[in-house]
């Protein structure tokens, strides 16, 4: 229905915020429900089929209410708002035409040719109704429906046609290249788990080809109508863009498929201003008029839809290009996006991932190391004391009820405060949510009628200047936010309130263990596959990702020559903070140099902090500034975008006279995710256990799980430290043909509890000190030069 019926303008400044209150009314439905009489069915499912020229169309749906008495029958669509429902002149025409869809349903199939439609409007925290009533004859409705479904039969024929055509050409479809050791075995292994509806945790070392090796099986399980559509989930832009070239390669082979490569609204939108609204924008406005035909003419026209396809349609039919992609991606085989799409409850794509979806869909989740702390924050809110006196400033003047609700929450926080000396674990925030409510109904109601007085021509306006709105709009989503979260806090949550360095207090939903609420977004997928080059150890990724007992898991093989990777553990050295004196750094910067003197090459040195790297630095340059064939470059703090490409484009040159040494930070942006190939990089030497610094949430963590009978200290700062350093381990060899050293530089590495966290390629590391570490080195070389 909204497809088709849609028209007008983009607008966030209305609409938008109503429309996610909208989503709140699950128990506005049932309170509504109950108090009906006995002539009143809730939840009625309803379906016809349509019998178009080329297809047959089932429409399928699920009316609220249907009244049935001696008046006759009536269709009730209720719809929940936090908005002033008093104020309501009419029915949104989206809604009513919602209902008249069922009432043609319900009408046809039982004869009635007179029926009436009801629009029931609630308000969420008043529970104030109104109703808005249609009579309608049967004959009237069925040219309506008859319309719609008309204008929607294109677009059901040519999604019909394709899968066909789709599915025709994986058909035979080969893998598009020799198999390498264990890789045919891990596609099987891949496509078993999908058609058993099972999870699968692969650690994938670098080489395994582990994108081609998901991809391949997932479409031939399309193919055989195992799911309708594929999800290729990560973090990283580089991992969208290998699997977008996974996709052309497949389609060299024969493969027809249509896929779409998500781009964030910020990196795609056409204008400098970014604001969507009619006003500011000439691509939102009248957007909806033509964005249906802007899409249908790229899907006619192109199967892969980057960034650059998309924006080509979009300037050519005046269309936002975001908006316009999220449309697409309804009729695409393979959607490429970051995790949010999929998991943020803030951004995920409604349209697959609202609730009573049938499980359709198959996850590849790359990079899934990553997947944990971004879910811990997708699933957590935090909100500042500052923001409600700032609401209150802005809005004492024009909206004296936000300004006086705001005051009454910021009394809440404010007696938090002062209950607070450092921190405050589950503080009672019961009475501070209701008033927090409170405050969102009246923002909802001024934004809404601002907007609703200037459309019906009051005389009543509420004078908010565009700049005040816009803060007020964007402080009314954060309180959703939290609002949202707060309703999922369960016993994987801790409710702190504490203090920033600069004194400002806050409050904290923190999700510590994402599992539950990972596992009900994946329950909309038939299948999940979550890999990594570093996904050890996978009972730990299990128990965060969502992983049961029955799911599977692989270790895959390793195609590469582990003899071509020297690694080395210095075990006269160490980062620990009682250790970190000028000796220390001095002797550290030994290693380096005696490392990188045995052949000249590309090196980087992954160092815990900054302020490591500097003293590091300064102890070298103290040393061996005499060595006028080695240079150092040093990351820098919020690099911008093309100071990394120089950095990194540096290290693309091969040097037989000359060494470059990177020092860079564990776990920043040249430790993860980029592909120096070729003798671009012949060593890491990686300084430290990577452990995260000791902070609030990290011991959060580790007392989390340490009352759960874990060992807590792994959760919180072994494992994710040891994932760090696997990932700068893994920058050195690239290809079959590259030979490199990983140097890890303390000597708690010879640890248990670090030694079995080793991959198995790590089976033949050497322990050395500054005496021993020449030799070792130099004939590691001549046996490879």
């Amino acid at each position: 229905m909204e497809f088709i019926l849609r028209s007008g303008d983009i607008d966030n400044r209305i609409g938008s915020f109503s429309e996610q209150a909208m989503q709140e009314g699950g128990r506005i439905h049932r309170m509504i429900q109950k108090r009906m009489g006995a002539d009143y069915r809730a939840e009625v499912p309803l379906a016809f089929v349509f019998h178009g020229k080329d297809v047959d169309i089932t429409v399928e749906g699920r009316a609220d209410g249907i009244i049935e008495n001696e008046s006759g029958v009536t269709i009730d669509e209720i719809k929940s708002t936090y908005a002033d429902v008093m104020k309501y002149k009419e029915a949104k025409p989206l809604h009513l035409a919602q209902a008249k869809f069922y009432a043609y349903i319900y009408g046809a199939q039982n004869g009635i040719e007179d029926i009436k439609v009801r629009i029931t409007y609630c308000n969420i925290e008043t529970e104030e109704i109104k109703y808005f009533n249609e009579e309608c004859k049967l004959s009237e409705l069925e040219i309506f429906v008859n319309e719609v479904c008309s204008a929607y039969e294109k677009w059901a024929k040519f999604s019909e046609e394709h899968r066909l055509t789709r599915n025709e050409s994986i058909n035979g479809l080969p893998f598009p290249f020799e198999y390498r050791d264990g890789q045919e075995e891990l596609v099987k292994q891949v496509y078993y788990t999908i058609c058993h509806s099972k999870k699968l945790f692969i650690e994938a070392p670098t080489g395994v080809g582990k994108t081609i090796s998901t991809v391949y099986p997932s479409v031939c399980a399309l193919g055989r109508d195992k799911a309708k559509k594929i999800f290729y989930l990560t973090a990283k832009t580089i991992t969208r863009t290998v699997a977008a070239d996974s996709l052309d390669i497949l389609r060299k082979e024969g493969l027809k498929i249509k896929g779409i490569l998500l781009t964030a609204k910020e990196k795609i939108c056409m204008t400098e201003e970014k604001q969507c609204n009619p006003d500011k924008c000439p691509y939102a406005r009248g957007h909806f008029d033509r964005v249906n035909d802007a899409v249908f003419d790229m899907l006619t026209s192109e199967d892969s839809y980057t960034r650059e396809v998309i924006l080509k349609y979009a300037e050519k039919h005046k269309v936002c290009p975001f908006e316009m992609g999220l449309d697409a991606s309804v009729f695409c085989d393979f959607i490429i996006g970051d995790y949010n799409y999929a998991f943020d409850p803030r951004a995920k794509l409604k349209r697959f991932f609202s609730d009573g979806k049938e499980k359709e869909y198959i996850f590849l989740i790359d990079e899934a190391h990553n997947l944990v702390d971004r879910a811990r924050e997708m699933y957590s809110a935090e909100l500042k004391k500052e923001m409600f006196l700032e609401i209150k400033r802005l809005s004492k003047d024009d909206a004296p009820e936000i300004s006086k609700r705001a005051n009454t929450v910021n009394s809440h926080l404010l007696k938090l405060k002062r209950e607070c000396e450092s921190v405050t674990f589950d503080p009672d925030i019961g009475d501070f949510t209701k008033s927090l409510l409170r405050l969102y109904s009246a923002m909802e109601k001024v934004l809404q009628d601002k907007e609703k007085t200037a459309e019906k021509g009051r005389e009543k306006h509420i004078k908010l200047s565009e700049e005040v709105k816009e803060q007020l709009l964007e402080y009314y989503f954060e309180i959703f936010d939290f609002l949202d979260i707060y309703e999922r806090v369960d016993d994987n949550y801790t409710i702190y309130c504490s203090f920033y360095g600069d004194g400002e207090f806050y409050l904290r939903l923190f999700c510590v263990n994402p599992r539950v609420n990972l596992k009900e977004c994946m329950e909309s997928a038939v299948s999940s596959i979550l890999f990594s080059a570093t996904l050890l150890p996978i009972q730990y990724y299990k128990e965060l990702l969502a992983g049961e007992a029955d799911d599977y898991e692989v270790y895959a093989r390793s195609v590469f020559n582990p003899d071509k990777r020297a690694v080395l553990i210095a075990n006269d050295v160490t980062s620990k903070y009682t250790r970190r004196n000028d000796d220390e750094y001095k002797k550290i910067a030994h290693h380096i140099h005696e490392t990188v003197s045995k052949r000249h090459g590309n090196y980087m040195v992954f160092f815990p902090s900054y302020s490591f790297m500097t003293k590091v630095y300064e102890a070298y340059e103290a040393d061996f500034s005499f060595d006028l064939d080695k240079d150092v470059m040093l990351q820098s703090f919020n690099m911008k975008e093309q100071e990394r490409e120089d950095f990194l484009n540096l290290f693309m040159e091969k040097r037989s006279e000359s060494t470059l040494m990177g020092f860079c930070v564990l776990g920043g942006i040249f430790a993860e995710g980029i592909d120096l190939k070729n003798d671009a990089l012949i060593g890491a030497l990686i300084v430290g256990t990577g452990i995260p610094q000791v902070c609030l949430e990290q011991d959060i963590i580790k007392n989390f799980f340490d009352s759960r009978d874990e060992n807590g200290y792994d959760y919180a700062y072994r494992f994710p430290g040891m994932n760090k350093v696997l990932q700068a381990a893994g920058r050195v060899i690239r290809t079959e043909d590259d030979i490199g050293i990983v140097t890890l530089l303390d000597e708690r590495f010879l640890e248990s509890g670090y030694r079995r966290l080793f991959p198995r390629e790590w089976e033949g590391y050497r322990v050395a000190d500054l005496k021993t570490l020449p030799g070792i080195v130099e004939k590691f070389w001549d046996e490879w030069l």
